[in-house]
């Protein structure tokens, strides 16, 4: 028995960070033709389903994880790293010629750029007799998978509420900018929605700037009153609108940011695990943004 999966991608990243790679007005000035030599490499998984499994695991919770891993040399490696952190790969799905791997360049100050590539993930499960393997858990965890057809994530979520497996989610920006009436079989499936400020908008179909998130923002769609959500808003904190209660957590600082990849993704598992161990959302959200913080603190998503 499981205390949660996570569905989502699992991934490889590559760290590198020097003064070469020169950094102004937000971007990085590389040469058309330049070959540039860093004196600091890194490497790691990421990914958002590997993320927030060993996330929650670190906070106390039993996970899996269920995404793909392409049969390549990068296997053994994702699996070493999975089996170090005591989550279990026993639902992942072995695929050939399946990659996900981001080159990541950092700055002296923690900011990046990511350069990724992905094959299409465009099924959760092989087939319907995978769903077996599924019902012993007491929560999941969807991350964002754009290629998956909202069509086989609502189908998906029906037979969790079903088991009254507790089902908790993320919205990318292709979902998001969807018309909300194709949402509504979704929204109605979870019970928890964790999104950051720029997501919500394109959800809500508002500015980014226009939005008081001080305010029950959950007035712009009835059917988010049903859910408890959660918005991240990076050093702004979060907020969380349950039951009308608007409830504000402020970013934990760190003195210095080494690399902010992965730092949404453990205030997500944080936060998850607190949630399912105490019930109490601001709690959780106090865990997520101490966890995010040790996350701000250290090159990799973990």
């Amino acid at each position: 028995m499981y205390d949660l999966i996570s569905i989502g991608n699992i991934a490889i990243d590559l760290y590198f960070r020097d003064k070469s790679l020169t950094f102004k007005d937000n971007r990085f000035q590389l040469a058309l033709g330049g070959k540039y030599f860093t004196n600091y490499f890194y490497f790691g998984i990421g990914g958002g389903g590997a993320n927030v499994a060993i996330g929650a695991q670190r906070s106390g919770l039993k996970t899996a994880v269920l995404g793909k891993i392409g049969n390549n040399s990068f296997k053994e490696v994702i699996l070493d790293a999975l089996k170090k952190e005591d989550v279990t790969a026993y639902l992942c799905q072995l695929e050939e010629g399946y990659l996900d791997i981001s080159s990541i360049l950092l700055t002296e100050k923690g900011e990046r750029t990511i350069v990724n590539f992905e094959t299409p993930n465009q099924h959760i499960l092989k087939s319907e007799r995978d769903l077996v393997r599924l019902e012993k858990t007491r929560a999941v965890y969807f991350g964002n998978l754009p290629d998956v057809p909202l069509i086989e994530k609502i189908k998906l979520l029906y037979f969790f509420k079903q088991r009254n497996i507790v089902t908790i989610a993320n919205l990318g920006v292709k979902d998001c900018r969807r018309p909300i009436n194709q949402l509504a079989n979704f929204l109605n499936k979870i019970q928890i929605l964790i999104i950051n400020g720029h997501e919500f908008a394109d959800l809500i179909k508002k500015k980014f700037t226009s939005i008081d998130f001080k305010k029950d923002v959950t007035d712009f769609i009835p059917l988010l009153k049903k859910i408890v959500v959660v918005v991240t808003l990076d050093k702004k904190g979060s907020y969380s609108y349950v039951n009308g209660t608007v409830t504000h957590q402020t970013a934990i600082l760190v003195e210095k940011i080494v690399d902010s990849t992965g730092a949404g993704d453990g205030y997500t598992a944080a936060f998850i695990a607190e949630y399912i161990l105490s019930g109490n959302v601001e709690k959780a959200m106090k865990k997520g943004s101490n966890y995010a913080s040790e996350i701000l603190t250290r090159v990799g998503a973990n």
